[in-house]
């Protein structure tokens, strides 16, 4: 017996207007900039609406309409049509703004109790990667996108993939850790070795279940299919399936884009057809069967272990590596730049600036800054609705840049509540060293805990920093404290002893939280 599990991944980003810094002056110089309006700023929104209205019309309406009725065709009968989907959060709200039909659809598939709805990061995001704030990140994201599946599918999600299916044994135990059955990745080459991925395998570290993505049969449908140069072309659902029933395992785990059905490959390719002819022959093969990601781990045994260290990640894009999103200089700085102004998005709190930071968490934006070349930059071209990486990296810091300057204004509104919520990352935080070089071992990541420490820290050490002008640099480039800078500038001039300096400086940080 060998179960086909079919997953199709469902998203599409918000995009970044090409026109925001005319717009934003425009706003700008006509005194009706408000935080409500960023979004609408910062975002193509017509040209969002056109892509998911091309799509509903080319794929996701017509292709789940034709695995509507197959799951309800073989529904009863003692071998049934299933499949699973991956929809991110912010295509769910695209959906429900501009096809509603779409979302309709998805409900009535989780109604027949035969599809599996896959958890992911709600904004399709590599929040898993965020310097100092990963794992933090990334259970917000999982937990909002849990809660807008439950709310507008009506299903409770058990099994999870991270995006793009990136993956690390960190990874998995995280998500083991958060109650998960079975985790998706790619069926990666250098990590199976002489392994194959039809089979149940298991994290090392955790007990979660992996399956592995046969990426070469996945890959027929979601590259190949309307390829006229393939030696296999066409691709009919009876060869498909005969594939299928060759091929040795417990569950072969064929994952695709879900616009690979009308949008990738247009109708007229006959991709509708072969969706719709799929399902009867391959169930025409006794020892298969379809099943779900949740039902098959617990079906088949674990026949090994996979370990994949946080610093090989795997993904189902380009080289199978982290390099679509992260692989060059500027998606990284981009990346990074994105990653500091967090703490200040906490500390700030507003629901608007929170959002708006979320949104450019969104994968895309650093997959479109790839500068990758033959087939697979022709991959990212494709793609992208700019021309090219330096376009979509500009657009996307001028995008950082109003984020920036919307917090700026929120602490100078607001100094005392934000900077008493402010809290630093280990890299940005003050690390109180003796004058010879020594680490004293205790370390600042928040105004309220330099205040806190200052009587652990030995005289020498506070001396040192104090007189270097160590403290006023972390309260200038880090909280933009000018005026306090000013004051301890007056205060050296002016303290007698280090007696008078502890109280003194105490009073002059309480002053800024309290």
């Amino acid at each position: 017996m060998t179960d086909i599990v079919l997953m199709f991944e469902v998203h599409q980003p918000y995009r970044l207007r090409r026109n925001l810094h005319s717009i934003l002056l425009e706003k700008a110089l006509s005194g009706r900039l408000e935080l409500k309006d960023l979004e609408d700023i910062v975002f193509d929104n017509e040209l969002n609406r056109l892509v998911i209205e091309r799509a509903a019309n080319r794929c996701y309406v017509p292709a789940t309409q034709i695995i509507l009725e197959n799951v309800k065709r073989y529904m009863g009968t003692s071998k049934e049509f299933k499949a699973s989907f991956s929809i991110s959060g912010v295509f769910i709200e695209q959906a429900e703004k501009w096809r509603p039909d779409v979302i309709d659809l998805f409900r009535k598939l989780a109604e027949t109790g035969r599809i599996e709805f896959i958890e992911q990061t709600y904004y399709h995001s590599m929040a898993a990667f965020l310097p100092y704030y990963g794992f933090e990140e990334l259970r917000e994201q999982i937990r909002e996108h849990r809660r807008i599946i439950e709310e507008t599918i009506g299903f409770k999600p058990v099994s999870i993939e991270n995006t793009e299916f990136t993956y690390n044994n960190d990874i998995a135990c995280f998500f083991d850790s958060e109650g998960y059955k079975a985790v998706l990745t790619e069926g990666v080459d250098r990590v199976l070795g002489w392994r194959s991925p039809n089979y149940v395998y298991k994290a090392l570290g955790c007990n979660i279940r992996v399956l592995t993505r046969n990426y070469r049969l996945s890959d027929d449908v979601g590259f190949r299919f309307s390829d006229k140069k393939w030696d296999q072309y066409p691709l009919t659902a009876d060869k498909y399936a005969s594939w299928l029933a060759s091929t040795p395992g417990d569950v072969i785990f064929i994952a695709v884009d879900y616009e690979t059905f009308g949008e990738h490959h247009w109708p007229e390719t006959g991709i509708h057809e072969f969706l719709r002819w799929l399902p009867g022959e391959v169930l025409k093969y006794g020892h298969l069967y379809f099943s779900t990601p949740g039902e098959v781990v617990e079906r088949h045994p674990v026949r090994d272990v996979i370990d994949v260290p946080p610093w090989s990640s795997i993904s189902w894009a380009d080289e199978r590596d982290l390099s679509a999103w992260l692989g060059n200089e500027i998606q990284r700085e981009a990346y990074n730049a994105l990653a500091a102004i967090r703490p200040f998005i906490k500390a700030v709190n507003k629901p608007e600036i929170t959002r708006l930071w979320k949104l450019l968490t969104i994968s895309d934006h650093v997959y479109y800054m790839a500068t990758k070349f033959g087939s697979i930059g022709e991959v990212h071209s494709y793609f992208s609705p700019y021309k090219n990486a330096n376009i979509a990296y500009g657009l996307f810091m001028e995008a950082l840049g109003v984020l920036v300057e919307a917090v700026r204004r929120e602490i100078e509104v607001n100094r005392k509540n934000v900077l008493s919520r402010l809290v630093l990352p280990g890299n940005k935080a003050f690390h109180f060293t003796l004058p010879t070089g020594e680490h004293t071992g205790l370390v600042a990541h928040s105004i309220r805990e330099f205040i806190e420490v200052i009587d652990k820290v030995p005289p020498e050490s506070l001396l040192y920093h104090f007189n270097k002008g160590d403290i006023d640099a972390w309260l200038l480039n880090l909280f933009g404290l000018r005026d306090i800078v000013e004051e301890l500038r007056r205060l050296r001039e002016n303290i007698a002893s280090y007696g008078e300096l502890v109280p003194t400086l105490k009073k002059l940080l309480l002053e800024i939280i309290e």
